[in-house]
């Protein structure tokens, strides 16, 4: 049963993360990190800004009001659930302290901290506790996040494998002994 359920899990994390990126970016591997200042709005969307690490129009969409809680069109993640998946700690910071909805599903059903904890995003993980997003959320295939990170990390290094391989494009870098030794860190801060 449990092999299972990764199973499943690995098929939607590469298809719902591989949706959102190329959607987000419209096929291109880097944004532009130019922001317009004549219409006093930001050049790149927001969801490519986080991608690419564009801290400033990151704050330019802030500023601007962009709603934080846009959902890219195919995969269905925030920003908020893109900096997670891609490890941009400063961004999911400026997001979360902006007021993002922690608790918004993707299409897969994973929350912002689901993603963070798949990825082994320690930092992240106790900022969204710290304004106490949900850890009773269960995605499509009935996991927490907590539950994502129970398995052993030999179990799961297939969905790693394939993710990373498939993202390393876009930026995506999975440093496989740091996961392995920090999916139990992250199961303990998810009790």
């Amino acid at each position: 049963m449990k092999r299972i359920q990764i199973k499943n899990l690995g098929k939607v994390l590469t298809m719902a993360t591989l949706l959102v990126i190329f959607t987000s970016c419209n096929g291109q591997s880097k944004a532009s990190p130019e922001i317009k200042t004549e219409a006093g709005s930001a050049k790149v969307d927001i969801h490519t800004a986080v991608i690419s690490d564009n801290i400033e129009a990151v704050k330019k969409h802030i500023k601007d009001k962009t709603n934080l809680n846009e959902k890219e069109k195919m995969g269905g993640s925030t920003p908020l659930i893109l900096a997670c998946v891609f490890g941009k700690t400063e961004i999911a910071k400026l997001l979360i302290d902006a007021g993002a909805d922690l608790n918004i599903k993707n299409n897969d059903g994973s929350t912002a901290l689901i993603s963070s904890a798949f990825f082994c995003r320690p930092e992240i993980v106790k900022m969204l506790l710290a304004k106490n997003a949900d850890k009773t959320i269960k995605n499509n295939y009935n996991q927490t996040a907590y539950e994502v990170v129970l398995a052993n990390f030999k179990e799961t290094k297939p969905t790693y494998d394939m993710i990373g391989q498939m993202l390393a494009p876009m930026g995506l870098k999975l440093d496989y002994a740091y996961v392995e030794k920090t999916r139990p860190v992250i199961a303990n801060m998810l009790k």
